[in-house]
């Protein structure tokens, strides 16, 4: 399950990569956690506008949010079936930008477990997309709250030797057939499936990623992995420069 992901490449970046004509300002996210604001990429009068959800699916037909399990990723496999997803498969199919995602591998039992942090991202540090659904939960009180979850699916090979499952992330050329309103769930099914074993990196980080308050570039510092446990084939132990340009607060 992914439960982390960050985002941070510069606004013009992302904006350049995904197409919206929105121009958001907003600073480098190293740890961002689910309940919190995340950028959303949607159709929009012929184009994609960008907007701020808050991650973690609400169907519309709950009366009380806090009766209803956070869902912050949606299985690819029965999305169709389920009641809690299947309109928002029809209709409501958005994309979630990043740069990065975490994921923890664990090892041993009992208190010789083992629990280490990975940070996965493009070799190149480019940004990509999860495919997601979102839906708009109403309040009794006339209120509103944007939601939006990540699609996931079964591991590929980089990810399997961390764990047995996988966000989906899109190919570019699959944007606009996933952002389609008009294309049915069973059209956009083959988009749903696990990103090329070459698309990603497994990098080992420490474990401050696992305290939400940090949220700086220490999080994403490649570490060596503990002691008697392999690092996966498809590791790195190089990592750019994390920089603070001084952008703005958005979320």
């Amino acid at each position: 399950m992914c439960g982390r992901f960050a985002i941070t490449l510069p606004p013009t970046a992302l904006r350049e990569a995904f197409g919206y004509r929105e121009q958001p300002n907003f600073p480098p996210r190293y740890n961002i956690a689910p309940t919190q604001p995340v950028p959303v990429v949607l159709p929009h009068d012929g184009g994609r506008r960008f907007l701020l959800m808050r991650w973690g699916f609400i169907p519309g037909w709950v009366k009380d949010p806090k009766t209803f399990p956070l869902v912050i990723n949606i299985r690819a496999e029965s999305a169709a079936e389920k009641p809690s997803f299947r309109h928002a498969l029809t209709r409501r199919r958005c994309l979630m930008p990043a740069d990065g995602f975490y994921e923890w591998r664990r090892s041993g039992t009992g208190r010789q477990a083992v629990i280490e942090p990975f940070l996965f991202r493009r070799p190149d540090r480019g940004a990509f997309a999860f495919a997601a659904l979102w839906e708009t939960w109403h309040s009794q009180d006339g209120s509103e709250i944007d939601t939006v979850a990540m699609m996931t699916g079964p591991a590929n090979g980089t990810m399997a030797a961390i764990h047995h499952r996988c966000p989906v992330i899109l190919d570019p050329r699959d944007y606009p057939a996933w952002l389609d309103p008009d294309a049915t769930p069973q059209q956009v099914q083959s988009l749903l499936k696990p990103p090329p074993d070459e698309l990603l990196e497994a990098v080992p980080v420490a474990d401050a990623v696992n305290k939400v308050a940090n949220d700086g570039p220490q999080v994403q510092e490649p570490t060596a992995t503990q002691a008697g446990v392999e690092t996966p084939r498809h590791a790195r132990k190089s990592a750019r420069p994390a920089t603070d340009d001084g952008q703005g607060s958005l979320f």
